[in-house]
């Protein structure tokens, strides 16, 4: 590909990534119906994605077939704007994906951009989730139940106690929580939500209930390296309140590394980008529906992704039946 070809940029699709995990489950496959999901338990379906070796792929318009790292190196501010790309020339700067626990996933942490930029030259993993579904019971871990530091950090990992410590969350469809950089957290089986986050792969592994690999070995944890990752002066509660007001955008999250809307529609819905100076990644969460924006008409349907560049001004969002989406973008 090459941007002297005169493409305009669009509205693109990407064709999901899907990540097998000891942890995961088949809702990819048997209620999502995605194609080419994995037999084997399936833990994550990485929707829009510039991480090395794991870059997800457009599926529509003249730019099918290349990778989301392959767009932003040769449309860069194109796609981005000019300041969203200054801060972030070397790598897109969102990752969305939705996560499928079928058994808990490790007690694990994420450094931040500090710590991540020392050790690895990447940014850190602050993240959102919001709530899919859940079964009856369903529960997560996400910050501690007390005071903790260094040192009971280590006593309580080594000797198996660490759940014990944690503040334990019940879960229910619609849920969101907030989980900074520096957070301790695990999601509980029985969970399917959507995570929105920095693009960065890095986890820190504390424990990991006893599970072991393909050898019969348990797997590896990070428990030196993850305690200069804990915040342990973190302690404000996970779970955030918001609004669902049908035909608009309902504020979810603000934060330094993006902003998240949720749009509950049943209408024509009009969404003027002609203020943001940045590209708006759509994610459908519920339903089935269209996105407009001339000459395209591009049908989505819950679990699907849309991400809008900067040079498209406005969209139509139609619905097929009651949908809803989430309207993601990194602030600048």
């Amino acid at each position: 590909m090459r941007k002297e070809e005169r493409i305009t940029l669009y509205p693109m699709k990407f064709r999901p990534r899907f990540i097998e995990k000891p942890w995961g489950g088949f809702r990819f496959r048997d209620e999502l119906g995605y194609e080419g999901v994995p037999d084997n338990p399936c833990g994550e379906a990485w929707l829009l994605s510039a991480v090395p070796g794991l870059e997800t792929v457009v599926d529509n318009g003249p730019l099918q077939g290349n990778t989301l790292s392959e767009v932003y190196e040769v449309f860069m501010e194109e796609l981005t704007g000019e300041a969203l790309y200054e801060k972030h020339p070397e790598q897109f700067p969102l990752l969305v994906k939705l996560l499928d626990a079928n058994e808990w996933l490790s007690l694990q942490v994420h450094p931040n951009d500090q710590l991540a930029d020392k050790r690895y030259n990447s940014t850190g993993k602050t993240e959102m989730w919001y709530i899919l579904d859940a079964e009856q019971g369903a529960t997560l871990m996400s910050g501690f139940n007390r005071e903790m530091d260094r040192n009971t950090m280590v006593f309580v990992t080594e000797n198996g106690a660490l759940p014990d410590v944690m503040h334990a969350e019940p879960v229910a469809k619609g849920d969101l929580f907030y989980t900074p950089a520096g957070r301790v957290h695990a999601i509980g089986p029985g969970i399917m939500l959507a995570e929105i986050q920095q693009t960065s792969d890095v986890t820190y592994r504390l424990w990991d209930w006893g599970r072991v690999d393909q050898d019969g070995k348990p797997r590896e944890t990070h428990l030196h390296k993850a305690l200069d990752a804990i915040d342990f002066q973190l302690n404000d509660h996970p779970k955030r309140a918001y609004q669902q007001t049908v035909n608009a955008a309902n504020e979810m999250i603000r934060c330094d590394h993006f902003f998240v809307n949720i749009i509950p529609f049943n209408t024509p819905m009009k969404n003027d980008y002609s203020h943001l100076d940045t590209c708006v990644a759509l994610l459908c969460t519920k339903g089935a529906g269209a996105l407009i924006s001339e000459p395209w008409f591009i049908p989505f349907r819950a679990g699907e992704v849309i991400l809008v560049p900067q040079n498209t001004s406005s969209v139509e969002l139609i619905a097929e039946q009651p949908a809803e989406v989430l309207e993601i973008y990194v602030p600048v």
